[in-house]
């Protein structure tokens, strides 16, 4: 099996932010960075095998507003610098073709995705503008709900979508721009999958099934993936992959929080509380098989063509023993080939399924571009 990896979210871009404000001599990708925490950098993405990655331009939730959308273009601009610093093994991409052709060229698509709706301040200009800057999909929320939008881990306000919400997924499928359902509420996957045109996206998320996190895929949600001719691409988050690892995860963030409290600024001294924590509770077994599992359930449920891998790297504290960071891919696929997965199918998971839904993205987009043009509507008229 030699097929590459089209990962759905990486947030390497969040991390080099907050260890050395894209200082990107003083964090160099070029070098295996593994005695720095990092998952990522670019000798293990060539051994983890990956052709392609939607690197996440996420922005913290809190400030919102305008400064939500200053920080996203600071993450734009820093994803771009990092493309354009290490041209013989990265390439912008903003499209299936430019996909392609980096993978021609022996380089690693860089494609951006933008984690949470706050990222345009209910501006559909922004939205516009997040576009032309290369932005190819939008998280509808993150943790917390949007004004238009409901998150999976926050109280339901408007029932999914409001009016203004079904307008920016109309106007995504206009640009092109794919609907990313990881984050949100079950009401609010069926509300979007109820107006938008194109395929479904699930950037990294796994199955409910499975794991009965409020971040996973319900399986009626599944049927509609399929029926949409979409992917979920499958994470490797342990909380979202084994139910122990869910529980445990939740204490660990009310650890961290408590120690927030004592150590405010975070420093030295309170990652040192932090790992003396989970030295004294270890987290429960997660392995590259219980990852699998959660892969098989998706083919079972949706099918073949609509599993992909969004590993969220470097967006997570711990991942599965066998996964630890993008080297890891490799053994998730012989894990599959072991289970009787063919090379072709192994070959959807990995690479075509995600590049069909983001050429298939386009197509919507050109047919809808010749029906209306941009709208011009705004929270206040739609939402009152």
């Amino acid at each position: 099996m030699s097929e590459l990896i089209f990962d759905g979210h990486n947030d390497l871009a969040w991390e080099l932010r907050q260890r050395v404000r894209y200082d990107f001599d003083a964090l160099d990708i070029a070098a295996d960075q593994s005695a720095t925490g990092l998952h990522t950098d670019l000798p293990r993405l060539r051994a983890g095998g990956v052709g392609a990655q939607y690197w996440s331009v996420y922005v913290a939730g809190e400030p919102a507003g305008e400064a939500a959308v200053s920080a996203t273009l600071e993450q734009i601009d820093a994803v771009r610098r990092l493309v354009a610093r290490h041209p013989e093994h990265l390439a912008l991409a903003t499209n299936a073709d430019s996909v392609e052709r980096a993978r021609a060229q022996g380089r690693i698509a860089s494609l951006l995705g933008a984690e949470g709706g706050h990222s345009i301040n209910c501006s559909l200009g922004t939205l516009r503008m997040l576009y032309e800057l290369g932005v190819r999909y939008l998280t509808l929320t993150h943790v917390r709900n949007t004004p238009w939008a409901d998150s999976a881990t926050d109280e339901p306000a408007v029932g999914g979508l409001s009016p203004f919400g079904h307008e920016v997924v109309r106007e995504m499928n206009r640009l092109g721009m794919l609907v990313d359902l990881s984050h949100v509420a079950p009401s609010t996957m069926h509300a979007a999958l109820d107006t938008s045109q194109a395929p479904a996206f699930f950037s990294h998320s796994s199955a409910r099934a499975l794991c009965d996190h409020p971040r996973n895929v319900p399986d009626d949600v599944l049927t509609r993936v399929r029926d949409s001719g979409g992917v979920v691409m499958v994470t490797f988050v342990p909380g979202f992959v084994v139910e122990e690892c869910r529980a445990w995860t939740a204490e660990m963030i009310d650890a961290t929080e408590r120690l927030s409290e004592t150590y405010p600024d975070r420093g030295p001294a309170w990652e040192e509380a932090r790992a003396a924590w989970k030295r004294a509770n270890p987290r429960p077994p997660c392995t590259v098989a219980d990852v699998a599992d959660h892969v098989e359930h998706v083919r079972e449920v949706a099918g073949v063509d609509h599993v992909g891998l969004g590993g969220d790297y470097d967006g997570c504290l711990n991942l599965p023993d066998g996964l630890e960071d993008v080297s890891g891919y490799p053994a998730l696929l012989a894990e599959l080939a072991g289970r009787g997965w063919s090379d072709a199918d192994l070959g959807k998971l990995a690479w075509h399924n995600a590049l069909r839904v983001l050429r298939d993205t386009g197509s919507v987009a050109a047919r809808v571009r010749q029906e209306r043009g941009p709208s011009n509507a705004t929270i206040d008229q739609l939402d009152g």
